[in-house]
């Protein structure tokens, strides 16, 4: 429906945001990776390291060739993509949220929510989807709570975006982000394919997201774009 460009909301807190550009530049090398593979590598590369929902919850068994257990595909799935559409629009929704949201927790605490969200997306999708064997990667569940964060945070931040990628508009974040979940739940309620998107990858990790940044931001950052409360000296 959306597909933003750049907000206008600078960084107050943090110089810059070395999180979120380390883990755009980790995706793409893992995702040019396998390009240096031959294709029976890459087939083994990516039944040994997506998830299997079936797998996870003990309904199948991954491959022989396998060297991880099925329930630690849940994070190693998060850093592998699918072609091109994939992984660029992960990046994109990173880039144009991710800086704010690491602004206001810190580097640590960012990293550390974003595992968080991907782990509890790709949780909820494998619940749901436990007697799928579809294979299914993507860092989506862990972006989805970066977009989480930023709507508890930033609702009337200005955000550029595309309206059905064509119609270039300037558009408060709420309406871009709550258009963009209320998407994952149509489509989750209405896919005739289900396993193979995972939809409830994506509102699992934008609940948790949003839940995770009411106690991780600083304490002087408040939520819903109210003034900031200066830090304590």
């Amino acid at each position: 429906m959306f597909t933003p460009l750049k907000d206008e909301n600078s960084l107050k807190i943090i110089p810059y945001q070395f999180v979120t550009v380390s883990l755009i530049a980790v995706f793409a090398l893992i995702f040019l990776w396998p390009l240096t593979l031959s294709d029976e590598e890459s087939r083994r590369l990516l039944l040994s390291y997506a998830i299997n929902p079936a797998a996870v919850f003990g309904n199948a068994n991954l491959p022989d060739f396998a060297t991880i257990p099925a329930e630690l595909t849940i994070l190693t799935s998060l850093f592998l993509h699918i072609g091109w559409l994939h992984i660029l629009s992960n990046l994109l929704y990173l880039w144009v949220f991710g800086d704010n949201v690491e602004n206001s927790m810190g580097h640590v605490m960012y990293l550390g929510s974003f595992l968080v969200c991907g782990i509890a997306g790709g949780i909820l999708h494998a619940a749901i989807n436990s007697d799928y064997i579809i294979p299914t990667v993507g860092a989506s569940g862990a972006v989805s709570g970066v977009l989480g964060a930023y709507l508890m945070l930033h609702p009337r931040v200005r955000v550029l975006a595309l309206v059905f990628h064509f119609y270039p508009v300037h558009l408060p974040a709420y309406i871009v982000l709550c258009g963009w979940i209320v998407l994952q739940v149509i489509m989750a309620a209405f896919d005739a394919t289900p396993g193979g998107v995972a939809w409830w990858a994506h509102i699992g990790g934008f609940a948790t997201g949003a839940i995770l940044i009411t106690f991780l931001k600083y304490p002087h950052i408040r939520l819903f774009d109210r003034p900031t409360v200066p830090p304590a000296p």
